[in-house]
């Protein structure tokens, strides 16, 4: 109803002003125009073919039909969802397939661990009030290379990480560190991991009381209560990892950074409505700001 408002009223109110009026952007305006005046018509199979097959290879297989069917419509691109699975099935393309990796974890300590205060409340309201980290691997002909993660719960953007030839205490450290200097969050963040040594240390403890943070660990054996972080191992894992073989450890960094870098910018995440971590991020500052002018 509202843009339908500001197309009839065009000609006596500038369209910036009209939006700004009514609360919405000047942008999904224009994108409304554009979906109007698509073709009744639609898209034939040919050429709905053609950008399928681009989306499958920009990500690199990583989509299924579902995410190749939201990116479609991201472009303006019309077509049933049906009709993009049937088409994809016909044609053999489909994600990558699954692939059990092990898990990090070294709960074989007598370190003190910190209690659930997450709870597997996965969904908090305003960034940076909760973080989720966890360590996984990736073997290279030179060894192991170990990686490190610190993911902001709210966006489910990665906002630090640290990759090393080991799985010390450093390693989660070094990613607490990048996390904290790129966002400075408030006192009072929950960071949630499991209980490995790595975490339990009093290192990385004093690391989160210098920073004003609390520590939250999951159950002994329990990976649900890390859930969100488990998923982005399987998204890296079998998105982009699976099948490759890496010469150097310095191979598998290239690429396991070129994929956070798609992953916070461009990958579509079920859980905040197919839209990146970035953009999730981006538009509820905007709604913030809007909200207080």
């Amino acid at each position: 109803m509202k843009y339908a408002w500001i197309e009839r009223n065009r000609k006596h109110w500038p369209v910036s002003v009209a939006c700004a009026v009514l609360g919405v952007s000047s942008s999904g305006y224009h994108d409304h125009r554009v979906r109007q005046a698509w073709p009744r018509r639609g898209i034939s199979n040919d050429a709905l073919l053609v950008h399928i097959r681009a989306i499958h290879a920009e990500t690199r297989g990583e989509y299924g039909w579902p995410r190749i069917w939201k990116e479609l419509l991201a472009r303006g691109i019309r077509a049933g969802k049906e009709r993009v699975r049937k088409l994809m099935s016909l044609h053999g393309i489909r994600a990558r397939g699954k692939r059990k990796f092990k898990a990090m974890t070294d709960s074989n300590h007598k370190l003190p661990v910190a209690p659930n205060l997450l709870d597997r409340q996965f969904k908090p309201t305003t960034p940076n009030a909760v973080w989720t980290s966890d360590i996984t691997s990736e073997a290279t002909d030179e060894g192991w290379l170990y990686l490190a993660v610190i993911i902001n719960l709210f966006s489910r953007q990665v906002v630090g990480w640290s990759m090393q030839s080991h799985r010390r205490r450093e390693l989660v450290i070094d990613a607490l560190h990048m996390a904290w200097f790129r966002r400075h969050p408030p006192p009072g963040l929950i960071c949630h991991s499991d209980s490995g040594s790595q975490y339990c240390s009093a290192d990385f403890q004093k690391a989160l009381t210098g920073y004003g943070m609390r520590s939250s660990m999951s159950r002994k054996g329990n990976c649900w209560d890390n859930a969100p972080t488990e998923s982005l191992w399987g998204s890296l894992k079998v998105g982009r990892l699976h099948g490759k073989r890496f010469k150097t450890r310095r191979d598998a960094m290239d690429e396991i950074v070129d994929w956070l870098t798609f992953y916070n910018h461009r990958r579509l995440h079920s859980s905040l409505g197919y839209v990146s971590p970035m953009q999730f991020e981006r538009a509820w500052f905007a709604a913030q700001n809007r909200q207080a002018a």
